[in-house]
């Protein structure tokens, strides 16, 4: 589509989101809003650029009567570029699920109980990380770890408002093998040891993409659990969902009823087959959220925590840190940042 085609898209749903009727079927006021909220952005850029392409004749065309004029000609003709790159960002094509909520699931993986105590402090990071952002962050479901930490932990993070950067955007990247070197608790000598995590991230999708068949499915019902295995519920209210095609199986044990915990499971199937079906189409795909780890396999690190040298490290992009603390505090934004530049040099390149 051409810029004019853009602006011409954005002053319809500008108006058509000004028709309160419109607002009656709230998925579709919301999808409305969702490309009003991507479309924006680009359209005050190219309004920038043009104002400033404006000032510079008319500055130019006053510089011989007014040097005045000519050192704002001089200031305009500098910033021309910045603003011709922001505009040409904004129209490179976007990731489809850059403004969706994500599914992230966590998994201890070699290290034994220290892996699954680092699980742990990585859910906190993250979320610590959505509460910096506003976000909504619920863990759906988890399975302890008898030192503490979790074997494995599933966690919904959801923005609060429609915007054409949503988690996705932020936390597509990831996915991957998380690796961290320090002194166990269960060490008695004091030596470091290596262990890993794993890490998934899957968007999730408001437009059905995958249609399920329910004799696909086999559901359980069990009581929900808390530490130790406790049951915290007197009713089966728990689900677990197996889809028999591909083995995935999910679980949700936190909502009040059997059927709540029923409907957020399939939720949760249905973005983890989604994203599958797209890692089968795209296989060729050099996308980072394709190449997310599957096996927990702390030699296929996408991202080292040093506790000794305090030190965070990201691979793919060579970035690195030593304020290991704050950013398991939720401070992650200057790693998230490394990554999406890294990624948007990547595209601008391929353009």
């Amino acid at each position: 589509m051409t810029l004019d085609d853009l602006r011409a898209e954005h002053a319809e749903l500008e108006k058509r989101l000004a028709d309160p009727s419109v607002h009656a079927d709230q998925a579709g006021a919301r999808k409305l809003g969702k490309r009003y909220a991507e479309l924006t952005p680009i359209i005050r850029a190219a309004d920038d650029l043009d104002r400033a392409r404006e000032d510079l004749g008319t500055a130019r065309e006053l510089a011989d009567e007014d040097d005045a004029f000519a050192q704002e000609a001089r200031d305009l003709q500098e910033r021309l570029p910045d603003l011709e790159n922001r505009l040409t960002e904004l129209l490179l094509p976007r990731d489809p699920h850059d403004g969706a909520d994500v599914v992230l699931e966590i998994k201890s993986g070699e290290g034994g109980a220290e892996s699954a105590l680092f699980a742990g402090d990585l859910l906190r990071m993250y979320l610590r990380y959505a509460e910096r952002r506003g976000w909504k962050a619920e863990v759906l479901d988890g399975t302890d770890s008898d030192l503490g930490g979790f074997k494995d932990v599933t966690v919904a993070i959801k923005a609060r408002a429609v915007t054409p950067d949503g988690v996705w955007s932020r936390l597509k990247f990831e996915g991957g093998v998380h690796r961290v070197q320090r002194v166990p608790v269960t060490e008695s000598q004091g030596r470091i040891h290596t262990s890993a995590a794993g890490v998934l991230v899957f968007p999730e999708t408001e437009d059905v993409e995958i249609e399920i068949d329910e004799n696909d499915l086999r559901v359980d019902v069990f009581r929900s659990s808390g530490k130790g295995g406790q049951s915290v519920n007197t009713t089966d209210s728990a689900v677990r969902i197996t889809h028999l095609p591909t083995g995935i199986v999910v679980s949700c044990q936190n909502e009040r009823s059997q059927l709540q915990n029923k409907a957020r499971a399939m939720q949760v199937l249905q973005a983890r087959l989604t994203a599958l079906a797209e890692e089968k189409a795209q296989q060729e795909a050099s996308d980072a959220r394709r190449t997310q780890i599957r096996t927990v396999d702390r030699s296929e690190r996408v991202r080292t925590y040093n506790f000794p040298e305090s030190r965070i490290s990201d691979h793919r992009v060579g970035y690195k840190a030593h304020n290991l603390d704050q950013v398991l505090d939720g401070d992650l934004d200057a790693v998230l940042d490394a990554l999406a530049s890294a990624d948007r040099a990547e595209r601008l390149a391929g353009g």
